[in-house]
């Protein structure tokens, strides 16, 4: 059975995956198993540079260590539910347990990774996150594209919020 468009990738499109963290390893890790894909991985070390990235690119998944120095991946993630078009954050430490997946969860976060990476799970995680982001994408833009052809003339920001 096909898979509905809103699942699918297209061959020519490239997923933007942020890695957000102080520690170099984290990178080099994430960067070793993204090279073995047709995703795009930026990095940036600090909640301010994350930020400042996800304002000026399209970003459909972040993936967050749980400590920024100075912040939290908790503030990254307050920071940016809020904005459309709001990446799916998935956060990742050692020290990965019951209580901070449920914390992660219960806060909006798409998933928790362990470190060291898996590969395998990694790319589930990641897939699955892109999959969510680009359904809302499209929900939002059916929405909009429903409620202005019933004359409602709604924005794209305010489609995104039904």
């Amino acid at each position: 059975m096909r898979k509905p468009p809103a699942f699918e990738t297209r061959a020519t499109e490239i997923v933007t995956v942020l890695s957000v963290s102080p520690t170099e390893e984290v990178h080099f890790s994430l960067q070793d198993i993204f090279n073995h894909s047709k995703w795009k991985l930026s990095m940036t070390h600090s909640l301010a540079s994350a930020l400042a990235f996800l304002r000026a690119q399209k970003t459909p998944v972040v993936l967050c260590e749980t400590d920024l120095l100075p912040g939290t991946w908790r503030d990254l993630l307050e920071q940016i539910t809020r904005a459309p078009n709001a990446p799916a954050v998935i956060v990742s430490s050692r020290l990965a347990d019951d209580r901070l997946w449920a914390e992660a969860l219960n806060l909006g976060a798409w998933d928790v990774l362990a470190r060291p990476f898996v590969k395998s799970e990694v790319y589930q995680a990641v897939s699955a996150a892109w999959r969510h982001w680009r359904n809302q994408q499209v929900s939002s833009t059916t929405a909009m594209k429903v409620m202005n052809a019933a004359g409602w003339g709604v924005t794209a920001s305010a489609a995104a919020r039904w």
